[in-house]
């Protein structure tokens, strides 16, 4: 009882203690937009992207739009970078692992003394985010274990490193926005109709995942659907859709959607009547747009789906090895995405950008963590090469000067800069 009690009184100081935690002064330099959509592809180094054939529609783009050249992800693995580019932080994660969805028993990762998460060996789920806590350092080489290649692994470029912070607030730039009256939703391709809550992956169809706000678990019966002749499993999704994609609902606010503009109603599917499609359609679209492709659209691949979707041969950091048809669906599904977006009266009508960017390298042993980063907009200059050194929360960072948002978290770090010179008017 007395541990119960303790920890109660740790999570209500947590709580307490977050009101403008680690947020800082509205950095300078990018001009105000109405609109900005960011795009997050899949565990492809630089390298690997620009310059390849099958990748025709981004290469385009990275000589007709403006491409940082100097830009870098921070660590491994995905949901990581997903937490650093939305929140400026890893929030203590360093692993893929669902959510513990709707846990109030379990204390936030960011709560002082608390390990953190990781994928090998595996720390259990996440607890849901929240309060004011620390997060975990970026060596420049990660010396641990990890899921497919042998450490060292590069962070960032292999030289720099980020230390961690104790100073460290559990909200995104979704809380951020809010706050500020602006609008924000996370576009998920492949997310079921009913909706995100609770569902750790899913094929559109069938979902696996925890229980949602009702206290019902999100599994799909398998065993009612399974024959002796075509016997079924959970095994069988194709994880179109993952959670660890969507870096949102890992936060207490969302999950526990007290707000309705903070909740799981911000979270769609591409298709549907509050799609991705159809808000573009409609110009309803909120002022941050969050789109993740699905795991054959993003380049992930996956190893269940069809042989177009199957993973890369060789991730070694270079061309050789990779699926060209995964390379190919991923920069078709760009295509599509983009097409729609400046179809859109809200790209005609509003200063508007788009980012399209790659969370990783994938654990390749032999490169940097260097990622294609390419920024369009509807205005201003094009055709900028930036060599400018960038990471995710220099993104972050611009994002927050875009609209006039607090800096949050290590984007507030003295050397992190706006990616003025892709944004400028």
């Amino acid at each position: 009882m007395k541990k119960l009690v303790l920890a109660a009184c740790i999570a209500a100081s947590i709580a307490g203690g977050s009101a403008q935690a680690a947020q800082g002064r509205v950095p300078e330099g990018i001009p105000s937009l109405d609109h900005v959509f960011v795009i997050m592809m899949e565990n492809h180094a630089y390298g690997q992207v620009a310059g390849n054939p099958q990748a025709p529609f981004i290469n385009a783009m990275m000589a007709k739009a403006n491409v940082a050249k100097n830009y870098f992800a921070i660590a491994h693995p995905s949901l990581t970078n997903y937490l650093e580019v939305v929140g400026g932080s890893n929030f203590n994660n360093l692993s893929d692992q669902y959510p513990d969805w709707h846990n109030a028993a379990c204390l936030p990762n960011i709560a002082p003394g608390r390990p953190t998460n990781t994928d090998s060996p595996s720390t259990g789920l996440i607890c849901p985010i929240y309060g004011r806590g620390n997060d975990a350092a970026t060596p420049a080489l990660d010396m641990t274990m990890n899921e497919t290649s042998a450490p060292p692994l590069a962070n960032l470029d292999g030289v720099r490193s980020i230390p961690g912070s104790n100073n460290i607030d559990g909200i995104t730039i979704a809380d951020q926005l809010v706050r500020a009256g602006k609008s924000w939703k996370s576009y998920q391709e492949g997310l079921p109709e009913i909706g995100a809550d609770g569902v750790n992956v899913s094929d559109g169809f069938y979902s696996a995942g925890g229980k949602n706000a009702a206290g019902v678990n999100v599994t799909s019966n398998f065993a009612a659907l399974s024959t002796p002749g075509n016997p079924v499993s959970a095994d069988n999704i194709v994880y179109l859709y993952a959670v660890k994609h969507n870096p949102f609902v890992y936060f207490k606010s969302v999950q526990e959607g007290n707000e309705p503009e903070l909740s799981m109603r911000r979270v769609a599917s591409f298709e549907g009547q509050h799609g991705l499609y159809a808000d573009l359609k409609a110009g309803t679209v909120p002022n941050f747009s969050f789109i993740a492709p699905n795991q054959c659209n993003d380049m992930h691949g996956r190893g269940n789906g069809t042989a177009f979707c199957n993973y890369d041969a060789d991730d070694n950091g270079t061309q050789t090895g990779l699926n060209p048809s995964l390379i190919l669906q991923g920069d078709l599904a760009l295509q599509r995405i983009v097409t729609a977006i400046k179809a859109s009266k809200v790209w005609e009508e509003r200063r508007s950008a788009i980012v399209i960017l790659w969370d990783e390298n994938d654990y390749s042993t032999h490169t940097s963590n260097q990622v294609v980063t390419i920024v369009d907009t509807n205005y201003g200059t094009h055709r900028t090469a930036s060599t400018k050194y960038y990471n995710h929360y220099s993104l972050t960072k611009s994002l927050e000067s875009a609209f006039n948002l607090p800096c949050l978290n290590h984007a507030c770090d003295a050397n992190v800069d706006v990616m003025a010179d892709l944004f400028k008017q």
